[in-house]
């Protein structure tokens, strides 16, 4: 505990602005909670999971999730609205620091407003200066004071422009089992289901977005009748989330080969420690792969539109994570016009006939998850140590 006894309770005023900052932010007042023996106070705009920590929100954090250009235009005034309501409130209430979490495009504009008052403010997850507008990082480092990073190579590209940066790992690695409990549960999802020790398992993610399951669902389907001509007793299990749920069971059934969708969360971690490779839509799945080190081949077909202005505007040679750290495509990428049933067949046959391949991917997943934080203190922790230094809050006998 790192919180000096005697001292009145923290006031700590914390910001998201969407379901994921939402549980970042839970996780992250549950740290401090521990860390200050609950001698703190909560205000700002969250989530469930922040109001089940102790948050009464200022309004409801729905008002935030905006997904695009059309969903944001309608409401962009309400939305400054709000921006100047939280400034306002926070200005006035005088908060002994100011956490955001993610979701930029409000907390940012929040922090210009209070910029000059005296307000610590402290934002976790970086934009990604590194892969698109890297300006970005002189931008916020004019009126942020401190900022809480995943990756460890994120601190430098605001430390140059004289932001104080911190490097507190990545939320995927919070809680999670370790890998010997994982694959214990790869085990007990086999059995429960059916599949017998020897039998070749392929777990296949087309994404958690209707647009991402309509563009790759089919072409993953083609992929895999190609992959069954070689191995006819494969199982192919298709961890799924609410929102698309029915989209998928409907995509699946128009598969070449029989497939079981797993609409229980509990059961996706497991289903990959059961696999022996995996087909998966390129996204933040990258790192749940990496944590049960399936070896993996990442896909994606957007909006040719989208794709042209990623292509213009990105910095990186790589879109999935693991080879970003790794600096080197150990993990095979096809996208757009890579993307093809043929292709995909072909990588995901490599992966379930060649160790080598196999296991040069699963030991750059098991160095990844080692610099993202796992084995060491939960991120939540060095992120709520981290706030409390800046609230100087930090106990230094």
């Amino acid at each position: 505990m790192t919180n000096l006894p005697g001292l009145r309770p923290l006031n700590v005023f914390v910001i998201a602005g969407e379901p994921s900052g939402d549980a970042l932010g839970a996780r992250l007042m549950a740290a401090l909670k521990r860390e200050t023996g609950g001698n703190i106070r909560f205000s700002g705009v969250g989530g469930p999971l922040m109001c089940a920590e102790g948050m009464a929100s200022q309004f409801p954090m729905a008002e935030l999730t905006l997904l695009g250009v059309m969903e944001v235009l309608p409401k962009a005034l309400h939305v400054l609205r709000r921006v100047n309501e939280v400034a306002a409130a926070i200005i006035e209430s005088r908060p002994d620091v100011v956490v955001t979490v993610d979701a930029p495009a409000f907390a940012f504009r929040v922090g210009k407003k209070i910029k000059g008052r005296g307000i610590p403010h402290v934002h976790y997850v970086a934009p990604t200066v590194w892969a698109w507008r890297p300006r970005r990082a002189k931008m916020v480092a004019g009126f942020l004071n401190h900022l809480l990073v995943l990756f460890p190579f994120e601190p430098p590209y605001f430390e140059v422009h004289g932001l104080a940066t911190t490097f507190v790992g990545h939320s995927v690695v919070e809680g999670a089992a370790d890998l010997p409990a994982l694959q214990a549960a790869g085990q007990g999802l086999r059995a429960r289901l059916g599949i017998a020790p020897e039998r070749p398992v392929l777990v296949v993610l087309p994404g958690s977005r209707g647009s991402e399951v309509r563009r790759l669902g089919p072409v993953f389907g083609d992929a895999l009748g190609l992959v069954a001509q070689r191995f006819p007793d494969l199982a192919v299990l298709v961890p799924t989330v609410p929102n698309v749920a029915a989209l998928v069971k409907q995509t699946v059934a128009a598969w070449p080969v029989p497939a079981t969708v797993l609409e229980d969360a509990a059961d996706k971690l497991p289903a990959m420690a059961a696999a022996r490779a995996a087909l998966a839509a390129s996204g933040t799945v990258a790192l749940e792969l990496a944590l049960a080190e399936t070896p993996a081949v990442v896909a994606y077909r957007a909006n040719p539109v989208s794709a042209l202005v990623f292509r213009l505007m990105t910095k990186v040679r790589f879109v999935n994570l693991i080879n970003i750290m790794e600096d080197r495509a150990v993990v095979p990428e096809l996208l757009q016009s890579a993307c093809t049933p043929e292709r995909l067949a072909a990588e995901v046959d490599r992966l379930l006939t060649d160790d080598g391949a196999r296991q040069d991917q699963i030991a750059s997943m098991h160095r990844v998850m080692t610099a993202l934080g796992r084995g060491g203190p939960a991120p939540s922790t060095r992120a709520a140590q981290a706030i409390l230094a800046v609230a100087g809050r930090v106990d230094k006998g």
